[in-house]
């Protein structure tokens, strides 16, 4: 059995691509892997259809080590947290902390608009936006406006798009009976975790040792899934991040970070630096980034009334020269300047159509983007985003969870929130058919707890 995400061959031609990103000349480690008859395209997936020989594994092996030491240009996007604080412009004014209900209402909307989001998108989940569009229109559904659905759907069309297999039993409209188990929530839940255990003073090494009590080895792919592999190995963070991890940039951190917000309303900064503490298990520089800026948009979006403060708040902890913070400048400039959401996705794919599907730096474009043009409305933010393609159960459920607090539980719409039927599966310790009531009044009295500390 050959691992997903941790082969020597696969690594190093993701690694080839990250490393130029970087800025490294990678142009000798490419030319000696391409004369022994490696191939440079990186696979899309976890794993290649073909394995390498044993020499082409070892000799991926020594070309990541060769990699590793060359150096990294100075880039304006750091890694450090005091680094990044230095970069950090001010804030939006944001409103005082709600009264405990209003909370609690914001809270519970967040877990049910992350819920919603994330089973939105998680049928179509590696299906291209192309093919998502196919889909729909086949079965006179164009635009988007409910979970997707297998009735009605062509044969030739379900062939040549076929669901992702692992959520289609589960995440369909006609099967949907509750929230089923998806790992941006296991992470959303596993944040609430560590907070409960160390309110807002967990560390990195916190994080790494929930990760190994908590998370099976087999529910953590891509960046995670090597800073799991190095922590087994003896390793600490930020090594962990670092060592043979292509996927350091890539949007795992960014989904595991909305409730350091929730925990933090009003305080985005605060939630920010909670986000670089998780994320610097796994990730560096952008994939930092993303998560920070999650988490920021996630405390705002507790007492904000407008998605443009939510976003401002969200883009003031990211470095402004980081390719992040201008896909998502980018993303704002696109739904201001184009109406036809079509054609302002194709701007986006234009810039960023080139990096993987789960890379940070585009999949927060698109969920600044999906957030402005639905500009508080629930429905159209989540749809507009999933359409979009690329990362959609991930993308779905960050857009769904700021829309969702800015709506409030108590205003959003039964169709989304119904077949949700009040629980989720999941297989961390003691979450398993919890309610999303329990789960919100658990998040605002950290949040109320953690703000009487403060």
């Amino acid at each position: 059995m050959r691992l997903t995400w941790v082969q020597p061959d696969d690594l190093l031609r993701h690694e080839l691509v990250q490393s130029a990103a970087e800025g490294k000349d990678v142009r000798a480690v490419a030319a000696a892997w391409a004369a022994a008859g490696g191939t440079l395209e990186p696979p899309s997936g976890g794993i290649s259809d073909c394995a390498a020989s044993r020499e082409l594994r070892h000799l991926a092996g020594s070309l990541l080590d060769q990699l590793a030491t060359l150096p990294v240009p100075q880039t304006g996007e750091p890694d450090g947290l005091e680094e990044i604080r230095r970069l950090w412009s001010e804030p939006p004014d944001l409103p005082v902390i709600p009264p405990e209900q209003d909370l609690f209402d914001r809270v519970h909307g967040a877990w049910l608009g992350r819920a919603a989001g994330c089973l939105l998108g998680k049928p179509v989940e590696k299906v291209p936006r192309h093919g998502i569009r196919e889909i729909l229109q086949s079965q006179q559904r164009w635009p988007l406006n409910g979970y997707f659905t297998a009735a009605g759907l062509p044969m030739g069309v379900a062939e040549r798009w076929p669901w992702n297999r692992a959520s289609r039993p589960t995440s369909l409209a006609e099967v949907i009976d509750g929230m089923p188990e998806d790992d941006d929530i296991n992470y959303t839940m596993l944040a609430l975790a560590l907070v409960g255990q160390h309110g807002s003073n967990f560390s990195t090494d916190d994080v790494a040792r929930l990760w190994l009590a908590e998370l099976p080895a087999s529910r953590v792919f891509t960046a995670e899934r090597v800073a799991y592999r190095n922590l087994l190995e003896g390793l600490e963070a930020p090594e962990t991040a670092t060592v043979c991890n292509p996927y350091r940039e890539w949007i795992g951190a960014q989904i595991r970070t909305d409730l350091y917000g929730w925990v933090r309303p009003g305080d985005p900064r605060w939630a920010a630096e909670l986000a670089w503490r998780d994320a610097r298990l796994s990730h560096t520089r952008n994939g930092i980034y993303g998560a920070m800026f999650t988490a920021a948009m996630g405390s705002a979006a507790m007492v904000a009334t407008e998605v443009s403060t939510v976003i401002a708040a969200g883009l003031a902890v990211v470095p402004p020269q980081s390719r992040l913070a201008g896909a998502v400048r980018l993303a704002l400039e696109v739904a201001e300047e184009e109406p036809d959401t079509e054609r302002g996705l194709d701007r986006l794919y234009a810039a960023y159509g080139d990096l993987h599907w789960v890379h940070s730096v585009n999949n927060a474009a698109l969920v600044a983007y999906g957030l402005r043009v639905g500009d508080g409305d629930f429905t159209r933010s989540i749809c507009v985003t999933v359409t979009g393609g690329w990362d959609t159960d991930s993308n779905g459920a960050t857009v769904g969870g700021v829309a969702g607090a800015l709506t409030g539980a108590g205003m959003l719409p039964v169709r989304w929130t119904g077949p949700l039927r009040n629980r989720v599966a999941s297989s961390i310790r003691g979450f398993d058919r919890t309610g999303f009531d329990d789960l919100a009044r658990r998040t605002a009295a950290m949040a109320t707890n953690l703000a009487g500390r403060s």
